[in-house]
Parts: C-alpha cells; sequence; structure tokens
C-alpha cells in the first residue's frame, strides 16, 4: 500500500508519510512507556488519568523539525500534518470548533466506603490496619472535641478568636496519616489535625490559642494561627492563598537537594479565587516541583457559595487546564482520602511532579467565632451533612464493624480528652504572657532606631496610663 502511495502521489508524500507514521508511533510508545512505568508502581495509580496526552520538557523534536522542511503542493496534506509548536506538534482542521465551556458529564469522586461504613462494591483501595484505623479515628474525635471545648471558651471571653474544622476531621487526619514526617506542610488555618497527627499536644494548641509565653509565636499571632518547625509545618498565615507560591518554592528547593519528600499545601475553594492559586499551579506545572496541592472544597468561601465564585465544574479541572494531574476526591471518606493523599505523595515524588486534590467535603461549623453561617445558608442543609454525612460518624461505623472500636471505648475516649482539653485551659490561663519586649524583638538581628523609638514610646505611654494596659503583661 504504502508502495502504491508512493509512485501515485510521489517520493516526498511517501518520505513524509513514513516520518510522520514513525514520530505518531514514537508518541504512542512514549505514552506507552509511562503508562507501563507506573502500572509497576501499583495499581492506585489507577486513581488517576493521565488524559492522553503527557507533555514533558525538552523532548526532542527531531522528527517534526524534518516535516517542516519538506515541500508539498497539496495544502490539504500540509493541514493534516499540523504545525511543529513549541510544546508539541499541533494538527490543522478546516472547521471551527470552540471547546466547551465545561464536560457534559462532572468528574466524578472518588470514593471507597458508603454513608453507613459499608465498602463500596468492587472498590480497591489500600487497607490500612487496625492500629493506623484506630490512631485516625481517635485524632478525628481528639479534633472534634478540641474544637468543641476552645469554642465553648472563646464565647466565654477566654480566648479572642477561633476556627473550628467541624465536618472536615477526614480529610485532616487521612491526609496526614497518608505522609511522612519529612514531607513539609503549608496549611491555611482549617488543618489543625494534621499537626495533631504529628505529635502537637493539646497543652501546645492551647497554648497558642491563649498567646501566653509558651506560645511558640511569643503571642503575636491571633489564636489557631499554629506553626511548628519541629513537625515540618509551617506557621499557619491569615492572608488567603499566599501559602500556595511559598508551597511551590519550598518543593522545588527540595527537588533541587533530591530529597526524598514533597511539600503538601492546603487551601478552601475560595482561595482558588485568588491570583496566587492560578500562579502557584502553572510554576508547579512548569518546574515540574513536588508538591500536592489539596483543596478543601466545603462548599463556602465564608458565605459566598462556589456557584458563584467560579463557572467550572468546581476545582478539579483546573489543574487539567495547567497540565498538572488531579483527582477529586470525597473528604468526608477517610478511607478514599487517605488513599488518594497516599498514591498522589508517591506520584509527587517518585515522578517529580505536582499533584492536585479537590476534597469534596462541607463546612459544618460557622467559617469563625466571627460569623453566623444561618444568616446566608439553610438551617436543614447544615443538619443534613452534620448528621447523615458527618464524617466522625461514617469512619466510626467502619471501624467498630470491623471490631476495632466499642461504644465502651467512645464514651470512655471523648469522656477523657475533654477532660485533657479543659485542663489544658487552666493551665495556659495560669502561665503569664510573653513580656512586652517580644513586640518589638526577632524582626532584626540588630533593632533599627525606628523600633527602639517606637518601644520607648509605647513604655512612655503605658506609664501615663497604667490603667489602660493589661496586669497580665510583663514590662
Amino acid at each position: 500500500m504504502a508502495l502504491r502511495l508512493a509512485g501515485k502521489r510521489g517520493l516526498n508524500h511517501f518520505t513524509k508519510t513514513l516520518i510522520l507514521n514513525t514520530t505518531f508511533r514514537s508518541y504512542r510508545s512514549s505514552t506507552t512507556i509511562s503508562d507501563s512505568h507506573q502500572s509497576k508502581r501499583g495499581n492506585d495509580y489507577s486513581l488517576f488519568s493521565t488524559n492522553g496526552f503527557v507533555s514533558r520538557r525538552f523532548e526532542s523534536t527531531e522528527a517534526g523539525s524534518q516535516l517542516d522542511v519538506l515541500s508539498s503542493d497539496d495544502d490539504e496534506e500540509q493541514n493534516q500534518l499540523g504545525v511543529n509548536f513549541p510544546g508539541g506538534r499541533v494538527a490543522f482542521t478546516s472547521e471551527m470548533t470552540f471547546l466547551p465551556e465545561s464536560n457534559e458529564k462532572r468528574v466524578q469522586c472518588y470514593r471507597v466506603i458508603d454513608d453507613d461504613g459499608y465498602p463500596l462494591p468492587s472498590t480497591q483501595f489500600h487497607h490500612v490496619n487496625k492500629e493506623l484505623a484506630v490512631k485516625m479515628y481517635s485524632g478525628m474525635v481528639t479534633l472534634q472535641t478540641m474544637d468543641t471545648v476552645l469554642y465553648e471558651a472563646q464565647r466565654q471571653g477566654r480566648i479572642s478568636f477561633y476556627v473550628t474544622s467541624n465536618g472536615e476531621e477526614a480529610i485532616n487526619l487521612a491526609s496526614a496519616a497518608a505522609l511522612s514526617s519529612n514531607d513539609l506542610i503549608l496549611p491555611q488555618y482549617r488543618e489543625p489535625g494534621v499537626l495533631l497527627w504529628r505529635g502537637f499536644t493539646l497543652q501546645e494548641f492551647v497554648n497558642q490559642c491563649f498567646g501566653n509565653k509558651n506560645d511558640y509565636g511569643k503571642g503575636r499571632q491571633m489564636p489557631i494561627h499554629y506553626g511548628s518547625q519541629k513537625h515540618n509545618y509551617f506557621t499557619v498565615s491569615s492572608p488567603i492563598a499566599t501559602q500556595l507560591p511559598q508551597a511551590v518554592g519550598a518543593a522545588y528547593s527540595l527537588k533541587m537537594d533530591k530529597k526524598d519528600a514533597c511539600v503538601v499545601t492546603y487551601f478552601g475553594d475560595g482561595s482558588t479565587s485568588e491570583g496566587d492559586f492560578h500562579a502557584s499551579l502553572n510554576f508547579a506545572a512548569v518546574m515540574e516541583a513536588p508538591v500536592v496541592f489539596l483543596c478543601r472544597n466545603n462548599g463556602w468561601a465564608i458565605s459566598t457559595p462556589i456557584t458563584e465564585q467560579f463557572r467550572s465544574d468546581g476545582v478539579v479541572v483546573k489543574g487539567q487546564a495547567y497540565g498538572i494531574r488531579s483527582i477529586r476526591v470525597d473528604g468526608n471518606d477517610a478511607l478514599a482520602s487517605y488513599n488518594a493523599v497516599r498514591v498522589a505523595r508517591e506520584m509527587a515524588i517518585n515522578e517529580q511532579r505536582p499533584i492536585l486534590i479537590e476534597a469534596l467535603t462541607y463546612r459544618v461549623g460557622h467559617h469563625s467565632t466571627s460569623d453566623d453561617s444561618t444568616k446566608y445558608r439553610p438551617v436543614d442543609e447544615i443538619e443534613h451533612w452534620k448528621a447523615a454525612r458527618n464524617p466522625v460518624s461514617i469512619f466510626r461505623k467502619w471501624v467498630q464493624r470491623k471490631g476495632w472500636w466499642s461504644d465502651n471505648e467512645e464514651s470512655e475516649f471523648r469522656s477523657n480528652i475533654r477532660k485533657q482539653v479543659i485542663h489544658a485551659i487552666q493551665v495556659a490561663e495560669k502561665t503569664e504572657k510573653p513580656s512586652l519586649g517580644y513586640m518589638f524583638s526577632d524582626v532584626y538581628e540588630e533593632v533599627p532606631s525606628n523600633l527602639i523609638e517606637q518601644e520607648r514610646s509605647v513604655r512612655e505611654t503605658i506609664k501615663r496610663h497604667p490603667q489602660d494596659f493589661p496586669k497580665d503583661v510583663p514590662l
């Protein structure tokens, strides 16, 4: 057939056909090799789709360059060959077709167990053992209890501010369990469960919220802005999405140092409306940084619903637009969350690539103690997610059905944790505050004259108006 075509249409066409076929076969072979390489890493990689096209930097375009120098008298054939544009060959078409604004079907959500804690039929996932499962569940209960008690403490005026993770306990503890302690965490402000998993004590959490002298931030930050160098957990920063470009930079440093670790950065759906989110995804994709972007899509950015934030199918499709492998997971399913993050971490490190995870969950509590969410969303919606789709209850059913947990253990554990949190509060309240001098230290190695002047002015003001200065702050 090839010889007949050569005879009919000329040697140039035959030569081009051979080169073109070789180029396409080479592309298909490289894709097959990549798929084979993934299969060797385990069946879990099937959770993620490569969407057929894999673009890697520094690929040879020699065959494509040869096509460009070949001449043809047939414009139609030239259109079919396309153009060797930077990034890969692009085929021509005479039909003017716009890409649709969205797919007809929404991206599916990976799930392992149903709302009653039963495994879904034909579900394949990495099974967790009793020790890991019980630790994950007890961590979820601990986080839930700590949130309840500290929220009550804020309402009593004992601390100034608080943010709960109600409804998002599974993605907290499950993702933490799937990571290594060497992985760097750049959180938002609803991931204390990750720090809890890594060994941050209840007393350390409470010290930060009370801003006493044992707070590692020396009382400079608002409550819930935790941080721990020991646990590779970067201090929470209030401005939305600023941690994302920082995470990519940190991940690229791990890449340069050839570390067996990745960066995991958490953020809410509201953060995807910030420019930092888009710049970070593009930066990570181009530089092939080992970073896992984990979006907690909890439906609401304070009072703004996701329907008013973006027209796309949630967050997961934004990853594909930037050339990032992505998955949507049920964030209320602890097992699904654990498996997705575990595999994402492996790919990020072994393949040196970014991964985007969209975890569908729901913020059952108010955005913070400064918010009343019943003013902008139906109470029955909140109650539905609190009861029918409670991630703690769902995972408890699965663990208890395994025979690894009982009602008696549940009652005793919850009571014990509540006592521990209350005791930590009592200790934190009796601990003195950091001294006034900490307001001006730890910024410059040598304190500049303007800060010296500010401290002098503050101290003089306190002497003139001592009644306006807190009595529990040492001068």
